[in-house]
């Protein structure tokens, strides 16, 4: 998943880029709410994470500006200021979660992994998909009992389909929020379907995949 976090303290900055990246989100930075506004323009992001006390505008104006611009996005305000109103005012503009500094790394990551279960309606710990279980946490694909291998692309784009399962998802919509890219054309595209190809080829060995949809001309898709 690809987070763009906004805050201007730029060494608490790197400090959630690494510690997310750790976890397998794709992280872009801004430092200020120009930067900020710049990104959200060129990008889609599933999270966005903004700081309030920005040096040149108010966090609360780019969760404005966001929420037209990256309507899917989940949204978390991270912020010294402990006013009641401005946390009010954060949560009636649409974001989902408010943070306060300072704060734990650990926490920061699993009030973002409970959005992701309350946004795609999770609540077992195993999606089932077909004759398959996925473990979102732990990044494991399971056949009955069997573990299957799948390499660090091949989960992500597996587990991001299935989130988003029954809607086509763009071979530019799987690049820019797997790998962080844009691709141009059916050439530079070929890497999203020789994953695919490898994801169906691990697991048709187990089991039939025939929910796992391409859509010519589109992208792909699994069907629930």
């Amino acid at each position: 998943m690809k987070v763009l976090i906004i805050e201007d303290e730029k060494t608490l900055a790197y400090e959630m880029e690494a510690f997310l990246k750790k976890s397998f989100y794709l992280c872009d930075l801004a430092h200020n709410f120009r930067t900020g506004l710049e990104q959200l323009e060129l990008n889609k992001y599933d999270f966005i994470l903004i700081d309030l006390n920005l040096p040149d505008g108010d966090g609360l104006d780019i969760l404005k500006s966001a929420k037209k611009s990256n309507p899917d996005a989940a949204y978390i305000i991270i912020t010294a200021r402990t006013n009641l109103k401005d946390r009010v005012n954060g949560l009636d503009l649409g974001a989902d979660d408010y943070l306060a500094k300072p704060f734990y790394l650990l926490e920061l990551q699993s009030r973002m992994q409970a959005i992701t279960r309350r946004k795609f309606s999770i609540t077992e710990e195993l999606l089932p998909i077909g004759e398959f279980n996925v473990d979102l946490q732990k990044r494991l694909v399971i056949f009955k009992e069997q573990q299957i291998e799948l390499s660090r692309k091949e989960f992500d784009l597996f587990s991001y389909l299935l989130l988003h399962k029954n809607r086509v998802l763009t071979r530019v919509q799987l690049s820019e929020h797997i790998w962080g890219t844009f691709v141009n054309d059916d050439y530079d595209s070929n890497y999203i379907d020789a994953h695919i190809k490898n994801i169906r080829k691990k697991l048709n060995t187990w089991a039939d995949t025939e929910w796992l949809e391409t859509v010519r001309g589109v992208g792909y898709r699994i069907k629930k």
